[in-house]
């Protein structure tokens, strides 16, 4: 079993910058693919970024892409994702999810990030 909990959300003024963390327990880390979510009020949960078991490739969405970094240390099983240039409109529960196989199977219980203008 996985266990990931996500930290490093909170309220932060527009043109900000923030890092979130997801811890992963269990041993599947190492070997898996993770991603970040995030899901706005009345919105549905959309992509942000992926990041290869080795941390050697990468994408994100185009909505994001040039400000944030998605990044990952095997070592200490913990996820990253560095914003930068924050905007109101990324104000968002954030998620870590691991991949296995396919699928997304697991996820965080999310974390909450506020962008004020």
């Amino acid at each position: 079993q996985v266990q990931l909990v996500e930290s490093g959300g909170g309220l932060v003024q527009a043109g900000g910058s923030l890092r979130l963390s997801c811890v992963a327990s269990g041993r599947t880390f190492t070997n898996s693919a993770m991603g970040w979510f995030r899901q706005a009020p009345g919105k549905e949960r959309e992509f942000v970024a992926f990041i290869s078991w080795s941390g050697s490739t990468t994408y994100y969405s185009d909505s994001v892409k040039g400000r944030f970094t998605v990044s990952r240390d095997n070592a200490k099983n913990t996820l990253y994702l560095q914003m930068t240039s924050l905007k109101p409109e990324d104000t968002a529960v954030y998620y870590c999810a691991l991949k296995t196989g396919v699928r997304y199977d697991y996820w965080g219980q999310g974390t909450q990030v506020t962008v004020s203008s």
